[in-house]
């Protein structure tokens, strides 16, 4: 397909200088000519976005009647407490025949997986739909975006069985599990619209808009209504043979009307570009990564080329952005960036290949021209490759910051006597690395006002219990969470913590929420469903978050010490396993910088055979003029960290007995 495009657009005379700069064959280490005067030049160029990896599931056949059908009523998100058993009760009122199955009987299915992935919660789920004889399910609620993808996972385990299926979801996430059934490959998910958001309603808006608005829907898509809009193809994708003509100005208007782009002018990706990206890795263009999710799309190196072509990024780039869509499979980072919490996806570098390509590790590092390129080239990847889309599957609430790129000073590092972070991982200190990571927080320093290690560390402390998940510390109770130190307060620190690794430990034990004020937080601002104080007051909840969290009596954190209390009841804030140090920043300058977010995946940087000659081409010294030496061993990984106890309220799962007899003892707050 070729697409001949005539759209006159203005488009400002400096991006048009730089791009057709930076298009130019003479282009060296980032200096070029300027481009000659003349008449506008047109480009060709390559389409950014890889087609499905997944086979089109075909939706199951609609129901003539409920009358003596057995359904599963799924889900445990955003009020289900209160809509499933209303919807329960609407089935039986109209078909007494019908049999209901619930949450707690027959389970859920999960997020769908990716092709290639078997996940056991889904086949469990399958299993059970044959075992019970399942003739329609009913999944909700849809309120946030990680719950969304969760609960639409039911509705497609069951079409792929044959079995009809409705999911309910509010406004705003309607579109996104559509999205996520057509990235598996249902184009047709049928839905029930509830009319708000699940947890701003009180008990009886649930109830009067589950009669009234819900179970009306949930009948008609249930029963093979037409009405019922189905998923369309995303006619974003294109084919994989097409092509794109036009002037600068008419292949930026395309793309963006396309959606291939964050906003922002890119770089035209024509053959000749993207070919110079391919000849820094020693993998073919066809070569496949799998399919990036969530989008399910089969990424080729090329499509990775193209991407980081349009980001402005230099070709010599390419072993980066290879090890960027690598991370973007892994699950402990890729997980919340879907989040209406609005997880901001960013990576920090380690390694000699950092410092040869010229990479930042000072202050304003991530707004220097080489860090910056990288962050727009993760922007791009999550667009295009993955197939987040704001507003679709992207759910930030306030939207996201632009990603971002850091790096560690890993000579800072060594002259204290710290291991760098690619070595705390078990590679060598040759090696170099990308770590993939994301944030839910930006800025707000700390500035230690001593040089005591101890004193700084329970700072340190102090700002991990402050920047949690989520607002007030709210959501889940131990978060990964990366420390960016500068070189002068990383000095102070191993005075007293001689590796990372004991002041990791030190900082843990030290970080610790008051379990009234933990219970308060996750009552009041539940990131799920709400509590009813009646059925289940604050008391109760108290009682669950000490025994689910591991509340003990410990001494009193250093911050709160003006309560005169020497020991209070607490729960941890920080987890073995799920914390970065990296000594980065301005080194002329005390800060500390903690920053929550998702879990970390660290790739190691494959380098093509040729690397030295075709930097070389480009004006770089050798690779080993970049290396540093030290005496230190990497250390043995730990295995990834699981949290056995991940919290789930009652009201989002329905087992609420034994806190609602108040099985748990109370416990003592204070000594």
């Amino acid at each position: 397909m070729r697409i001949v495009l005539g759209i006159a657009v203005a488009v400002v005379a400096a991006h048009a200088l730089a791009a057709e700069c930076a298009l130019a064959a003479d282009c060296k280490d980032g200096t070029c000519p300027m481009p000659a005067s003349g008449s506008e030049a047109t480009y060709t160029v390559l389409s950014p976005v890889p087609e499905s990896a997944v086979e089109p599931i075909k939706p199951a056949e609609r129901l003539k009647t409920l009358d003596g059908k057995t359904i599963a009523l799924v889900g445990g998100s955003f009020m289900a407490n209160v809509t499933h058993p209303e919807l329960k009760r609407l089935i039986l009122a109209e078909y007494p025949t019908a049999k209901i199955y619930l949450l707690s009987e027959i389970g859920s299915a999960g997020p769908y997986p990716r092709p290639g992935v078997v996940r056991r919660e889904k086949e469990d789920f399958q299993r059970k739909l044959k075992e019970f004889k399942i003739d329609a399910v009913i999944s909700g609620n849809g309120g946030c975006g990680l719950c969304t993808p969760k609960e639409t996972g039911s509705c497609i385990a069951a079409e792929v069985l044959g079995i009809p299926s409705v999911m309910i979801a509010a406004p705003g996430f309607v579109k996104q599990a559509k999205s996520t059934a057509l990235s598996a490959g249902l184009a047709e998910l049928r839905i029930a619209e509830y009319p708000g958001a699940f947890a701003s309603h009180t008990r009886e808006e649930l109830l009067s808009n589950t009669r009234k608005v819900l179970w009306p829907q949930v009948k008609a898509g249930l029963m093979g209504a037409k009405d019922i809009r189905p998923t369309a193809p995303d006619s974003r994708t294109p084919t994989a043979d097409s092509q794109i003509s036009g002037t600068l100005a008419e292949i930026q208007r395309i793309f963006l009307d396309s959606g291939w782009t964050d906003g922002l002018p890119i770089v035209p990706p024509t053959e000749q570009t993207v070919s110079e990206f391919l000849r820094f890795t020693d993998l073919p263009p066809t070569h496949s990564l799998g399919a990036i999710p969530p989008a399910q799309r089969g990424v080729t190196v090329r499509h990775v080329a193209v991407n980081g072509a349009m980001a402005g990024c230099p070709p010599e780039f390419m072993p980066l952005l290879l090890a960027f869509v690598e991370a973007m499979k892994d699950g402990d980072f890729r997980r919340p960036l879907a989040s209406t919490h609005a997880w901001t996806p960013y990576c920090w570098l380690n390694g000699p290949v950092a410092r040869q390509l010229g990479f930042d590790c000072g202050q304003g590092e991530t707004c220097e021209p080489k860090n910056a390129v990288l962050g727009r080239f993760i922007n791009l990847a999550m667009l295009n490759l993955g197939g987040y889309r704001v507003k679709e599957n992207r759910m930030g609430t306030f939207g996201y910051l632009m990603p971002w790129c850091l790096v560690e000073d890993e000579a800072a590092a060594l002259k204290i006597g710290w291991k760098p972070y690619q070595m705390q991982c078990g590679y060598a200190i040759d090696d170099s690395t990308l770590t993939a990571a994301s944030s839910i927080n930006w800025g707000n320093n700390l500035v230690p006002a001593t040089s005591d290690g101890a004193r700084i560390k329970d700072m340190m402390a102090w700002d991990a219990v402050e920047k949690s998940q989520m607002a007030v510390a709210s959501g889940m109770p131990c978060t990964y969470r990366a420390f960016f130190v500068t070189e002068g307060v990383a000095r102070d620190l191993a005075n007293t913590y001689q590796t990372k690794k004991s002041l990791c430990k030190a900082i843990e034990k030290t970080a610790r929420i008051p379990l009234g004020a933990r219970a308060f937080a996750n009552y009041w601002g539940n990131p799920g469903s709400a509590f009813d104080p009646e059925r289940y007051p604050l008391s109760r909840h108290e009682d669950r978050i000490a025994d689910r969290e591991g509340s003990s009596m410990t001494k009193t954190p250093p911050w709160l010490a003006w309560t005169d209390k020497s020991e209070m009841e607490t729960v941890p804030a920080m987890a073995s396993g799920k914390s970065a140090f990296i000594v980065t920043g301005d080194p002329s300058r005390n800060k500390t910088l903690c920053v929550p977010g998702g879990g970390f995946a660290t790739i190691k940087i494959t380098l093509p055979k040729a690397w030295d000659a075709l930097m070389a081409e480009r004006g770089y010294k050798p690779l080993a003029d970049f290396r540093l030496k030290t005496d230190l061993k990497p250390d043995t990984p730990p295995p990834s960290f699981r949290n056995p106890s991940r919290h789930r309220p009652p009201s989002q799962s329905g087992a609420r007995g034994d806190f609602e007899r108040g099985y748990y003892p109370r416990r003592r707050r204070f000594r």
